[in-house]
């Protein structure tokens, strides 16, 4: 397999306890910018971008796909590549928090397959209309026009090819089988009004991992750590409290 070029970005204490956030589909590591300020004192934060994805000369690279959750793929797709890691890498995760993940395509695989293949023909602008209502609650968009548009302008400057690429993973995503190999304890999050990854996708997600528990979150939807920062981060900073700390 050929190298692949990742944007990437380091904050906290050197000798802090190493934690990644990773991203959504569609946006950039700007989506975790609110835990960054609240976590970066006490932990060492790694925020990397998708194939594909990322600022204007800030992009990380977009070779021809399909891609698979093994080989790379990612609140949302960062919390499958968790899942996946945290079952076939057990060492390197020592405390596990997926949010607003679904473990099998939602609403289904043909619809990330037409996904992807309306993007790599009409751009990125063809299905910017369309995600608002699946990442945000409506009284959210009706009042926070600002934050709305910047994450739409997230997904808009996204590589068409990295989230074809991405999508097409997702499509192929069938994480229940890994789940009871999952020993890492486990904080699942979920947004109460999130249509993209129901909280009865987290409950299922729970039930499989035998030391984990689901905690959902109200008034959010599918990117509940931008939505609803402080209470998504109070969740995680009480999950890692009570995780032992392995320095890196």
């Amino acid at each position: 397999m050929s190298e692949v070029r990742l944007e990437s970005s380091i904050e906290g204490p050197d000798d802090a306890p190493a934690l990644i956030l990773a991203n959504p589909i569609g946006t950039t590591r700007a989506i975790w910018d609110a835990q960054v300020r609240l976590l970066r004192d006490d932990f060492r934060l790694l925020r990397f971008e998708l194939r594909g994805h990322g600022e204007p000369g800030a992009r990380s690279a977009a070779p021809p796909g399909p891609y698979s959750i093994a080989a790379y793929c990612g609140v949302s797709l960062g919390g499958m590549i968790g899942l996946w890691l945290a079952a076939n890498a057990p060492d390197r995760i020592s405390s596990l928090i997926v949010c607003c993940t679904a473990i099998t395509p939602m609403p289904s695989r043909q619809a990330w397959l037409d996904r992807a293949a309306l993007v790599r023909s009409e751009g990125m602008a063809a299905i910017s209309e369309m995600i608002p209502s699946r990442w945000f609650t409506p009284d959210f968009i009706a009042r926070q026009h600002g934050a709305v548009s910047a994450v739409v302008d997230m997904l808009l400057g996204t590589d068409p090819q990295g989230y074809a690429g991405c999508g097409e993973a997702i499509a192929d995503l069938d994480l229940r089988p890994t789940l009871a190999a999952i020993k890492a304890p486990t904080l699942v999050i979920a947004g109460a009004e999130d249509v993209a990854a129901p909280p009865w996708q987290g409950a299922r997600t729970a039930l499989g991992i035998e030391d984990s528990r689901l905690t959902v979150i109200r008034g959010t939807a599918h990117l509940a750590p931008y939505q609803t920062p402080g209470p998504v981060s109070a969740a995680i900073r009480a999950h890692l409290a009570a995780t032992p700390r392995q320095r890196t």
